[in-house]
């Protein structure tokens, strides 16, 4: 018979994996059937002590029947005449009584009722045709004819225009159509599109676009701080026969308001790290938990790496149906930062005035030595492997990090704007399923730039997109790119 001592462990063992295991199913149900959102209900007490309201809402109106309660301001709609009044009228439909038809000289116009109502006109294609005239010398007939030179065009020889180009190319990488669809679709356009003529001209963008994107990656090194992700993606390669789909890496660098550049590689290894940013970078360096960035970080003096808090916020409140009361005594101290942060927003703060108050001890510094002792406290108590152990244990190895943003006022407290920057990859990828090829993976990676960046700075995809694969054929090796970027693009005036 086994000691006491051995089946007291074993016993102590089976418990944590009990606990372990159902904090898996409970995921999984949550993932599978429930919502993903992280936000707290509204009613909850802790959501007013957290700040972080994910959503704007109205501020409730006081209303008195027998006793005060809250109720949310109703919500008002825009009229369809304000929604609409930008759209140009194609066609005017005046429609005349049938007594005034009959008699139209014995009534006078006094006023009228105008209505109006919304057409869409799909996508067509039609044709421009280009004519350019010879000529040949009155007085000199054997010389040559001479004829103006065609324009320069992105698909050189090929019939798609800068526009239809460009179509395609958001079809794919902003509304997420594989191109197979697109081929089905353009029937009803007037004529189809081959499959693989798209993917011909996905490539023509991607390679005219590149010095744009080169140029957009040089900007965000050359300034202090960066916030970095990846996110995995499946491709085929042709010449590995019977080895199906493989995994290979959108990395993607930003800052805040900054442009957005994506980067394919073929693997998650930590020197990709290096090659996305580059060995000379000089500043800080924004990122999870994956070792990664630490170890990027840790052998260049010059590069400081902070952490992403919304990580550790997550592992708590995914903590919450095991512990409550301790998981929720943390998200109000994660919340109260946030709080903070927000009213420090709201007074536009520069980023020496932001450090010297997240310094200061009613600043961040005291919250976050008490979030330090509360999972210090909280690890002792309860086991390892469950969803509250692995939330403290992530929040202590990730101390560090986490805690150097008091020493800067540029950084955010989280990684939320480069994860909200690749979404549209991982939307895309459930339907297109996988790339190609690999070497298709970077020609995405260039398009997802320009496309998401253009989002980001308020400008128009389709129109940034034609307007440039329009001007760069005709451009030369001496002419200025930094206009093209979508940070300093501009619609051409009509």
């Amino acid at each position: 018979m086994p000691p006491a001592e051995e089946l007291y462990q074993e016993n102590q063992s089976l418990k944590a994996k009990v606990v372990e295991m159902q904090a898996q199913l409970d995921w999984y149900r949550r993932q599978t059937f429930g919502s993903t959102s992280e936000k707290l209900p509204a009613d909850s007490p802790a959501q007013g002590k957290l700040g972080l309201e994910e959503t704007a809402r109205a501020e409730p109106r006081r209303q008195v029947v027998r006793y005060e309660r809250r109720v949310p301001a109703a919500e008002k709609r825009p009229m369809p005449a304000e929604v609409f009044k930008d759209l140009p009228v194609m066609e005017t439909i005046e429609i005349l009584p049938e007594e005034v038809k009959a008699q139209p000289e014995a009534y006078e116009q006094i006023s009228a009722e105008r209505t109006f109502e919304v057409e869409i006109i799909g996508p067509r294609l039609v044709k421009r045709e280009i004519v350019r005239p010879k000529f040949r010398k009155k007085a000199e007939r054997e010389l040559a004819p001479v004829i103006a030179p065609a324009l320069p065009r992105v698909a050189v020889g090929g019939y798609a225009s800068a526009g239809l180009i460009a179509y395609v190319v958001i079809s794919k990488y902003q509304h997420h159509l594989p191109l197979y669809r697109i081929e089905a679709m353009s029937e009803q356009w007037g004529a189809r599109l081959s499959r693989k003529t798209m993917a011909d001209w996905v490539r023509i963008a991607a390679d005219w676009a590149e010095p744009i994107y080169k140029l957009m990656h040089a900007g965000l090194l050359q300034g202090k701080y960066v916030q970095c992700d990846e996110t995995p993606i499946k491709f085929i390669d042709p010449d590995e026969k019977g080895h199906g789909a493989a995994q290979g890496y959108l990395w993607v660098v930003s800052k805040p308001g900054g442009d957005v550049v994506f980067d394919w590689r073929l693997s998650r290894r930590h020197g990709e790290v290096t090659s996305l940013i580059g060995d000379n970078y000089v500043g800080i360096l924004q990122s999870d938990g994956y070792e990664g960035y630490a170890a990027y970080a840790r052998i260049r003096p010059q590069v400081a790496w902070v952490g992403c808090w919304a990580h550790a916020r997550r592992r708590f409140f995914e903590a919450q149906g095991e512990n409550p009361r301790i998981a929720k005594a943390a998200l109000r101290l994660i919340g109260r930062m946030y709080l903070r942060e927000r009213t420090w927003d709201e007074r536009g703060l520069e980023a020496w005035q932001r450090q010297k108050e997240r310094e200061k001890p009613e600043g961040l510094a005291r919250t976050m030595k008490s979030l330090r002792r509360l999972a210090e406290w909280t690890r002792r108590k309860v086991l390892p492997k469950s969803a509250l152990g692995k939330a403290c244990d992530y929040l202590l190895s990730q101390w560090d990090p986490l805690s150097s943003h008091l020493h800067y006022g540029e950084t955010r407290l989280d990684n939320n704007l480069v994860e909200n920057a690749i979404r549209p990859s991982c939307i895309g990828k459930k339907n297109w399923l996988f790339i190609g090829h690999p070497d298709a993976g970077q020609r995405s990676a260039i398009l997802y730039s320009l496309i998401v960046s253009c989002e980001r700075h308020g400008k128009d995809p389709l129109a940034y997109l034609k307007d440039v694969l329009t001007r760069l054929p005709r451009m030369t090796n001496q002419d200025d790119l930094d206009v093209l970027t979508p940070a300093n693009w501009q619609p051409a005036k009509p």
